[in-house]
């Protein structure tokens, strides 16, 4: 009988850190900047803080369950190792393959604004073809694919700098309008902590790198690094280019913008608002292409664990991608970006991540309570870490169900 084809350990952890990079940026900060300041205004900068920690907290605890269990569809393996529940498992592992789409289809919207810029075609059409482009690029081969989600993490972090450089003497400004960015009522904060919520789905992309934990070399140790080094990294780029964001333009008119990355340029500046619109949709593109190898993963891996149909655990024995998976995560992408605009997209991925997120810190959690378990081979977490991120993200549910 013939072996079945198994994928590829090739991802270093420089590549792994910037494949995170990648969709963290990519998904976040070149769509959702002027959304975020419509909402919050002059203090887009403490949504942005708010939603960074909010995530930290879940990102350790994904650092430990990586190095605790470096497999594909990580979130529904970490439940089933711990609870020994089927349908939780595979309803976790559901959840997170939604997040995965919806996120694709919500950066797949994003891109328009940018796109045109250079190329006047109807949005539908240019959705069908960037999604369509990318998801040729993902069937080619995780070596290919993820060489090219490198490069444009390096082009987006590029991009992001030459704005903060651009807008420099406006950055200059903080030390003396400082008084104006700290909120004074405290009606105000609920118009931040929903831009949080909005913030939070810019730090989505972090938890997308355990699902290509079997093809990583040297997983227990490079998995929990790099996705420490990846919400760092994103973070102090957040903060900065959202400081530079509303110290140089009105934040109603950057909520407006459909680029808004390139709003922060000037018309005066055509061609350096041209290479930012560039670098802008090489990031946007990178984001989408991480996200369908993502879901396509998470499918691959639950096929494997038997949490559903084994059809999606084909791997080809050429590309060494699993292409029905692949397939599937594409065609349903499509249909939601084509379907829905950018901000519901977002609102219900950040929403479905936050679910998700609670349910992994209490799944640490629990498995540290546990008796007789084997350390992990990489970060071992105090307790109260995975706790506080529970907490955390239950408050932030709470928050937006109460519409604060």
């Amino acid at each position: 009988m013939r072996e079945m084809a198994k994928l590829k350990r090739s991802i270093t952890l420089p590549f792994l850190t910037l494949y995170g990079l990648g969709t963290i940026i990519g998904a976040g900060i070149f769509v959702l900047m002027g959304k975020v300041a419509g909402i919050a205004g002059i203090y887009a900068p403490i949504s942005f803080l708010i939603a960074s920690i909010i995530a930290a907290f879940s990102a350790f605890s994904y650092a430990e369950l990586s190095s605790r269990f470096p497999k594909s569809a990580g979130e529904a393996i970490y439940l089933e190792e711990t609870f020994h529940r089927h349908w939780l498992s595979t309803g976790t592992g559901i959840a997170v393959t939604a997040i995965g789409i919806i996120s694709a289809a919500t950066i797949s919207n994003g891109a328009v604004g940018y796109i045109q810029i250079f190329i006047d075609l109807p949005s539908w059409q240019i959705i069908i073809l960037l999604v369509a482009t990318l998801a040729l690029l993902a069937a080619w081969g995780i070596s290919e694919s993820v060489s090219v989600a490198v490069f444009s993490t390096v082009i987006s972090i590029a991009g992001l700098v030459l704005v903060i450089v651009f807008n420099s003497d406006n950055l200059a400004t903080l030390p003396e309008r400082l008084p104006e960015l700290i909120p004074a009522r405290l009606e105000i904060w609920g118009a931040i902590v929903f831009g949080a919520f909005i913030a939070f789905y810019a730090f989505i992309g972090f938890e997308d790198m355990i699902n290509v934990a079997e093809e990583v070399k040297e997983p227990q140790r490079n998995m929990p690094m790099a996705i420490i080094l990846a919400l760092i990294i994103s973070t102090l780029l957040y903060v900065l280019i959202s400081l530079t964001a509303i110290l140089t333009i009105d934040p109603e008119k950057l909520a407006t913008s459909s680029a808004p990355l390139a709003a922060l340029i000037g018309e005066e500046q055509g061609w350096i608002k041209t290479i930012v619109g560039i670098i802008s949709i090489f990031a946007i593109t990178d984001g989408i292409l991480i996200q369908i190898i993502k879901t396509s993963r998470m499918l691959y891996g639950m096929s494997k664990q038997n949490l559903i149909p084994p059809v999606f655990a084909m791997v080809h024995p050429y590309t060494r991608t699993p292409l029905i998976a692949t397939a599937a995560v594409v065609i349903t992408v499509l249909i939601l970006a084509l379907s829905f605009p950018l901000l519901t997209l977002a609102q219900f991925t950040s929403f479905i991540t936050l679910v998700v997120f609670a349910a992994i810190n209490f799944t640490l959690w629990r498995l540290k309570m546990q008796k007789n378990r084997v350390q992990p081979a990489g970060i071992n977490l105090p307790v109260w870490v995975p706790m506080t991120g529970f907490f955390l993200c239950m408050l932030f549910i709470l928050a937006q169900l109460l519409h604060l």
